[in-house]
This record gives C-alpha cells, structure tokens and sequence, in this order.
C-alpha cells in the first residue's frame, strides 16, 4: 500500500514538475535548451514524505536572480505544497556556470528525463576522482557536522525528521557514488553495500533507517542510535583515506 501511495506521490510531482517546466519556458523564451528530472523522480526510488523534486535547467547563459522569483512564483501557483519540495539544479550551455555539482551531472547523464528538450547538451562526464572530490568536500562536511549535532540530541524535534533520516542513509550514497562515481537510489545504494561495505560501516542500521523511508515513519524509533552516526562518519572517513593512501 505504501509503495503505491509514493506512486501516487511520484506521479503528482511530474504532473507538476512538467506544469512548472512549460510555466518557466514562457518565461525564459528561446534561451531554454532543456528542463529535466533529475534524482529520484529520475532514477528511482521518490518517497512521498522524504524526496524533494529535483528539476535541471539548462539555458543559453544560465539564470539570473529575476529568474529565479518568477520561477518560484510560478511553482507556487501550480502547488505551494509541492514547491517547498522543489530544488533547482541549473546551469548554461557549457555547464560553466550556475548549480550543478559533478554527480548531479553523472545523474542527469545517465537518468535526465526530459520535462522539455530544444536541444539536448552532453556535457563531460565526471570521472572518479572529480566526483570523489567533490563528495569529500562540502557534503562529507556537511553530513560530519549534521550528525555530531544529532548524536548531541536530547530530544528530535518534528521538523528535524527529514534531516535526521538523511543522516542515517548518507553513508550509503556516499560509499556507493564515491566507489563507482554513479548516482542512485537509496536502495540502489543499500543493495550495493550488502556485500561490499568499508570495515566499521553499520549496514543493518542504515538498512532501518531504508524502511523507515520506505513507510514514510517518523524517525523516532531511531533515535536511540543516535550515538552511532559518527561512527558511521569514521568508517567513510577510513575509506576515503585507504583510497588516497592507494594513489599512485
């Protein structure tokens, strides 16, 4: 029942992603060369209560600040509850510009789903050792100091449940996207660990955390391990220096 309510869910998120995406043409005019899902309403795995709604925009020139209020606006107007999900991935026709990280580009060039398409742009791919530095920078930084706070928690507060689930499946996605420089699911990412998890890394508790996702639960239950989530951090910090340690 679960799985087809996030069907449901998922389902509602195109209707309006591509509602938006005609929305934002109007706007933009010929300068739109493509407007794209990208994450897990492209490859895989939308959870009603925890995905965001992640769209790429590819221009001419990229975007302006100007664009950016009508195109929030616009996404209002078709769903104010949808467009607080909604994240903006974006950039011009060289991928010189604008936001949009190495392994975002690695999704949209293996999951890009059109919404619009005038001209389909194919950047360079990413290779291993640019998606590595880019997840051991400002997201392994981010995820590091996220879950020494939570382990600090006395209580978890409801607008904190999103955050805090992320914490715990992180791992996943990092060990998966920094051994293979590929994006996926969070299942994707779990069922790839099951055999090839780095020493230290706790797979069954990200696996909880996984069907937690999957039930759209609150995290609660989870909070007791709390305390583990820098271990969790440790064992990816180990293997990101057995890889380094491995360079030529």
């Amino acid at each position: 029942m679960s799985d087809q309510a996030d069907v449901l869910a998922a389902n509602a998120a195109r209707g309006f992603a591509a509602t938006c995406a005609a929305a934002w043409r109007t706007h933009l005019g010929p300068s739109v060369l493509g407007v794209y899902l990208i994450g897990s309403l492209a490859h895989g795995g939308f959870s009603r209560r925890y995905s965001d709604i992640d769209v790429a925009v590819i221009t001419e020139s990229g975007l302006t600040p100007a664009d950016f209020d009508v195109m929030r606006t616009d996404a209002a107007k078709v769903s104010a509850e949808l467009a607080a999900k909604l994240s903006i991935f974006w950039t011009d026709r060289t991928f010189a510009a604008g936001r949009f990280p190495p392994l975002d580009r690695a999704d949209y060039l293996d999951h890009g789903s059109a919404l619009i398409e005038r001209e389909r742009i194919t950047p360079a791919r990413p290779d291993l050792a640019e998606v590595r530095a880019y997840l051991t920078g400002k997201p392994f930084e981010g995820w590091s100091q996220g879950a020494a706070q939570f382990a600090a928690l006395e209580t978890l507060e409801p607008q904190s449940h999103k955050s805090y689930l992320r914490a715990h499946l992180y791992p996943a996605r990092f060990v998966y996207s920094f051994m293979t420089g590929r994006m996926g699911s969070n299942d994707d990412a779990v069922e790839w660990l099951q055999d090839r998890a780095p020493p230290g890394l706790d797979v069954a508790l990200i696996g909880q955390a996984l069907d937690c996702r999957r039930a759209a639960a609150d995290p609660d239950t989870l909070f007791p391990a709390r305390t583990l989530l820098p271990r969790q951090v440790a064992a990816c910090a180990a293997l990101v220096a057995e890889c380094e340690a491995e360079q030529p």
